[in-house]
């Protein structure tokens, strides 16, 4: 008899497995597209709690190099609260230094600013050249008009203070929350990191924690030469500002400290900003002889002094820290630019003992196959 053409013909049992885990890997494959969009979505939503928890750790492991050597000799609550203390030291002395002068040169422009502009239209009725703009476009009259205007305008800057100090009100809670998970990390960091590697075998939890340890190392021993290094540069800047009677050198030095802890540019920055302040001091012997001093002692600064105080911090490749500072700078600004090199050299460490385990690993396994392969074949069972 023949077969009903319309009759179904039932797939074999082969083609529907092969349908079934098609379906299984495509539908596992989009519920992990959409996991990881979501989580992304969420790192994006909670970027900036990520990066104080970042700063956090960072801070953490910077400090806890004091905090230990303290801890020797007090409880760890004790040292953590000196440490803190003398870390909050450091910005309110810098503030003492910075604040004053700004405050009062500000006053003084404001105040002066009239007599700036009759200057300049005295000295420019006296150039041929200069004298012939002003009586084609009336410039310095349109400049005394505005510098007289300029007091009675001082309080329409409150607005803009006002913005200032919303910003800097969201700056000390950002800071303060960071120091809090600092004090944290400082605390207990060392306890959560023990029951984390107490999962794992013993000879990898060891080796696990020898790299954590070689990481702390490397960027205490970081830190700390960078500081000793800016420290450095701005001690010369302050002499030599002092021997040319430049104004306010303590809070230039200063401005000379934070910028040399940018790597690469950092004290090509503070050199150029200290050089625009001497055109007001004592232009152009001051100007000359501080363009001078600079480029002498960062070229110092870069084959002796930094060398010295950062071989034993970390051995990062002069690309790779280009490269670091690039990226660090570009995710995270100023402060990714400050942490960039010491989490390359974190990083490096761990690429470095990770391939050091594998290739132990590998040389443990062929030993293992060599040995095997040396056992002799059990001898035959004499006959009875």
């Amino acid at each position: 008899m023949a077969a009903r053409a319309d009759s179904p013909h039932p797939e074999p049992p082969v083609v529907r497995v092969i349908t079934s885990y098609t379906l299984r890997t495509i539908l596992r494959t989009m519920l992990a597209a959409v996991a990881l969009a979501i989580a992304l979505y969420l790192v994006y939503l909670l970027r900036k709690p990520i990066g104080w928890v970042l700063i956090a750790c960072f801070l953490a492991v910077a400090l806890s190099g004091p905090v230990n050597l303290l801890n020797r000799r007090m409880r760890r609550g004790f040292a953590i609260a000196i440490v803190y203390f003398l870390l909050l030291l450091i910005p309110v002395g810098i503030g003492a230094l910075v604040v004053p002068p700004l405050v009062t040169q500000g006053n003084n422009l404001i105040h002066n600013l009239p007599d700036y502009v009759h200057d300049v239209q005295t000295f420019s009725e006296r150039n041929t050249t200069l004298r012939k703009l002003n009586s084609d476009y009336h410039i310095t009259q349109k400049l005394q008009e505005q510098a007289n205007k300029l007091p009675s305008r001082a309080g329409d800057a409150a607005s803009v203070l006002g913005n200032i100090g919303l910003g800097l009100v969201n700056s000390l809670f950002a800071l303060f929350t960071i120091l809090v998970l600092t004090a944290f990390l400082l605390g207990s960091g060392r306890r959560w990191i023990d029951a984390a590697l107490g999962t794992r075998p013993p000879p990898e939890a060891e080796r696990i924690r020898r790299t954590l340890d070689n990481m702390g190392r490397a960027v205490g021993s970081y830190v700390g030469g960078a500081l000793a290094q800016a420290t450095l540069a701005a001690l010369a800047a302050f002499v030599v500002l002092t021997i040319l009677g430049v104004p306010f050198a303590g809070a230039l030095a200063i401005i000379v400290l934070l910028a040399d802890l940018i790597p690469l540019v950092g004290a090509t920055i503070g050199a150029v900003l200290i050089g625009v302040v001497t055109l007001f001091a004592d232009f152009p012997t001051a100007t000359i002889v501080w363009a001078i001093f600079s480029i002498i002692y960062q070229q110092v600064e870069n084959t002796l002094i930094q060398p010295q105080i950062q071989r034993r911090a970390v051995d990062v490749h002069p690309f790779g820290v280009i490269v670091a500072v690039l990226f660090g700078s570009t995710l995270l600004g100023i402060i990714g630019a400050l942490v960039a090199i010491p989490i390359a050299a974190s990083v490096q460490i761990g690429i470095r003992e990770l391939w050091t385990y594998r290739r132990e690993s590998r040389s443990a396994g062929q030993l293992v196959e060599a040995a095997a392969d040396d056992v002799p074949p059990p001898a035959p069972d004499e006959a009875s």
